[in-house]
């Protein structure tokens, strides 16, 4: 299927998902990511969940991280370019959501891309090589062609990769891995 189709099925599927059903697929990723070799990881970057979209919560894996004392990182959108600003996410940072439901950090201290060693990145569907579908404007194939080479990538994700995506271009970064519940 191409990513249009994936993104309206993947879309829907996510709805669909009950509240006890997505605590339950939401309990098998977390415990991945616990079990996850991090410790040459300083700085993380996690997306912050758009409960309107039912994704997954990634407040259990912010505090994990924070735990092992390692920064949070997360984004701003830039809707001109649609690119993402990157801010460290403490514990006193301010949100608020923008036009599109995202939160996003307020008063926060900026970091340089360079800095970040591991993405949690957000997607509806991926497939066996990696790749993924996201929301279909681009930010985070921006972000991840600026980030350092050895950043480490990693999808979360309440479905299990399809075989393959039709449409893949030379814009698409495949990730690391992507974690899903076994």
């Amino acid at each position: 299927m191409k990513k249009n189709d994936l993104r309206i099925q993947y879309k829907q599927r996510r709805k669909d998902l009950s509240n006890v059903q997505k605590e339950e697929l939401e309990q098998n990723i977390y415990q991945q990511v616990i079990n996850l070799e991090v410790t040459n990881i300083k700085n993380v970057h996690l997306f912050l969940s758009m409960e309107k979209f039912n994704e997954i919560n990634t407040t259990p894996i912010i505090k994990f991280f924070r735990d092992l004392d390692k920064k949070i990182i997360v984004s701003r959108c830039n809707f001109h370019d649609d690119s993402l600003t990157h801010y460290f996410l403490d514990e006193n940072t301010k949100l608020e959501l923008n036009k599109f439901g995202v939160p996003e950090p307020i008063k926060a201290k900026e970091v340089n891309v360079k800095e970040i060693d591991l993405v949690f990145v957000p997607l509806l569907i991926s497939d066996a090589k990696k790749y993924r579908v996201g929301y279909g404007k681009g930010f985070y194939d921006r972000f991840l062609a600026s980030c350092k080479k050895d950043v480490k990538t990693i999808g979360l994700n309440f479905f299990k990769p399809i075989d393959t995506i039709e449409d893949i271009n030379e814009f698409d970064i495949p990730l690391d891995k992507v974690i899903y519940p076994q």
